[in-house]
């Protein structure tokens, strides 16, 4: 199958640090190489691949100082991918709703596969306005405030199986928060759960641009607490130390989350995940498997006292069963043989019919 993977360019595929939608869109690329497809990925050109890479910028649009209006390098991309669009069979698009008027009259099937929150009253006119496009949802829940869309399945993420293994030398000592400070995230409930329970915490992670206001007001000042060690934005290579030298990864989201990328990755260190009812977190966590789903901190801090419990190994076994690239790819390539099928059925019609 001819697949075109088209990825925003905010990020390089894969990022160099912080970066989920990009992440996923390479793990998946490669997955889709690995099973045996001719894949084109259009990314920003710093972007790694074994896949045929198309550069539609010169570096990732975060790392590009020069750039202030990120849109126009992404309207230049659409018309990059239309040009080629034949070549396909299929275009996978990872941009939101932006290829949704161009694409929509072009004959190559594709698929956009939503990412971000979508319960913005905003987006109600678009999709009532485009409700024949097929879409993919991350997890049931993210796709709740958007009935009216053409939901054509629910694929989880999942990360390739070596990627991150469990460190047996490592000792779990800590309580980890791996990922972004942002409100939504809320860090400062992860730091309160790790005092009231007496275990160190350690932050693994990014602060962007607009939430260096919030960080310097709301998180900053926590961070001299005596329990609370800040590490910093993390890479790849450096998870698997962070993550299974981790008692459990706090996850005390304050959101819809659409899926949570950190808690497979946890998982697939063996790491339990300790995280609030929110959103995806019932689809990917099995309570008293994988970790425990808790409503408030002192649910959080009772679950800690049960994490022997839990087996590391069959957390990691857990994450291979449901979570790895492989089964995420092939999911995807069910879902692009359905929409290739559809597309082809009244093309038939039309053509008897002539």
């Amino acid at each position: 199958m001819r697949i075109a993977q088209i990825a925003p360019l905010y990020e390089a595929v894969p990022p160099k640090l912080y970066g989920g939608t990009e992440r996923v869109v390479s793990y998946l690329t490669e997955a889709l190489v690995d099973l045996g497809h001719d894949v084109t990925l259009f990314a920003s050109g710093d972007s790694v691949t074994s896949a045929n890479l198309d550069a539609c910028w010169p570096r990732a649009l975060r790392l590009d100082p020069t750039i202030r209006d990120a849109l126009a390098p992404h309207v230049l991309m659409m018309e990059k991918v239309r040009k080629v669009a034949h070549e396909f069979d299929v275009l996978h698009f990872h941009l939101d709703y932006m290829p949704f008027p161009l694409f929509t009259t072009m004959d190559t099937p594709f698929v956009t596969t939503l990412h971000g929150r979508l319960d913005l009253p905003e987006l109600q006119p678009v999709f009532d306005a485009f409700s024949n496009v097929p879409v993919v949802s991350i997890s049931d829940s993210q796709r709740a405030p958007l009935p009216q869309a053409n939901w054509l399945n629910t694929i989880y993420h999942g990360l390739p199986e070596q990627l991150l293994t469990p460190q047996a030398h490592k000792k779990p000592e800590y309580l980890a928060f791996l990922g972004r400070i942002c409100p939504e995230k809320r860090v400062d409930t992860a730091i309160k759960i790790a005092a009231q329970s007496g275990l160190p915490l350690k932050i693994a992670a990014k602060v962007d641009k607009v939430d260096q206001e919030y960080f310097k007001k709301e998180i900053e000042p926590l961070l001299s607490m005596a329990h609370v060690e800040f590490v910093g934005e993390i890479n790849e290579a450096q998870k698997p130390e962070f993550l299974s030298g981790a008692k459990a990864l706090l996850f005390p989201i304050d959101w819809s989350e659409p899926f949570g990328l950190v808690m497979i990755e946890s998982m697939a260190c063996g790491t339990p995940v300790i995280a609030f009812n929110r959103g995806s977190v019932p689809e990917v966590i099995d309570h008293g498997v994988t970790g425990y789903i808790v409503e408030d901190v002192q649910g959080a801090v009772a679950a800690l006292q049960r994490l022997d419990e839990l087996s590391r190994t069959e957390i990691r076994a857990q994450f291979e069963r449901r979570f790895s690239s492989k089964t995420m790819a092939q999911n995807y390539v069910d879902g692009y043989s359905a929409l290739i099928e559809a597309t082809r059925r009244p093309m038939l019609r039309r053509v008897a019919v002539g």
